[in-house]
């Protein structure tokens, strides 16, 4: 059965079932994370979990196109539409993903589970998702910038990729000493990774 039927759904079960995906795949990990833990959350039989995902893996990956989805809807398309500078657009976005998780506070862990701890069973479909998802991100989030700000030997993906790979380290550390994400302080970090990096990519002219 396709994930279609999932989506007729009354809005709260629907919900109750993402959530308790979401809290158990991003507290154990996609291999270690129990069905019968994640059906007793969600109130409802491991056979009509099936019912909707024709294994454990579908569902995981339903949630990987869920937060996805849920990032983009959470997105101010008029205020994006209006920014040109690249490093504005970049404080846009961790803004809007800080505020989706305070919306969503399981979906933090599920997040950082997906990116850095893969496990080998789904990686394949994971990386592949992965892969397509910052192409996507990329050209939707910065298709209005003026990248002639750029020094002509800075790649503006790279850059990007460049603050991908902080912010997963930043994650990743809190997740390692147990720590919450509090919004001011990462914001703050935030801050000190763009002033840093937009020295070294802008033309000197535009700084």
């Amino acid at each position: 059965m396709s994930a279609e039927k999932f989506e007729e759904l009354p809005s709260e079960k629907k919900m109750r079932i993402i959530n308790a995906g979401l809290e158990c795949f991003g507290q154990y990990g996609y291999k270690k994370a129990n069905t019968d833990l994640i059906v007793e959350k969600a109130g409802i039989s491991k056979g009509l979990l099936f019912y909707y995902f024709k294994n454990k893996e579908a569902f995981y990956l339903y949630l990987c196109d869920f937060c996805s989805k849920v990032s983009l809807e959470a997105v101010d398309v008029a205020k994006m539409s209006a920014i040109t500078d690249f490093f504005d657009m970049l404080d846009f976005g961790i803004r809007t993903k800080l505020k989706i998780w305070s919306d969503y506070p399981y979906m933090y862990d599920f997040s950082l589970r997906m990116v850095l701890f893969q496990d080998e069973k789904v990686s394949a479909s994971v990386n592949d998702y992965l892969a397509e998802n910052y192409n996507a991100t990329f050209d939707e989030y910065f298709k209005h910038i003026d990248f002639s700000l750029f020094k002509e030997d800075i790649d503006p993906k790279y850059i990007y990729k460049m603050f991908s790979w902080l912010s997963e380290g930043y994650l990743s550390e809190k997740h390692r000493t147990n720590q919450p994400i509090v919004f001011d302080e990462a914001i703050a970090e935030f801050e000190k990774w763009k002033a840093m990096i937009k020295q070294i990519s802008y033309k000197e002219e535009y700084l």
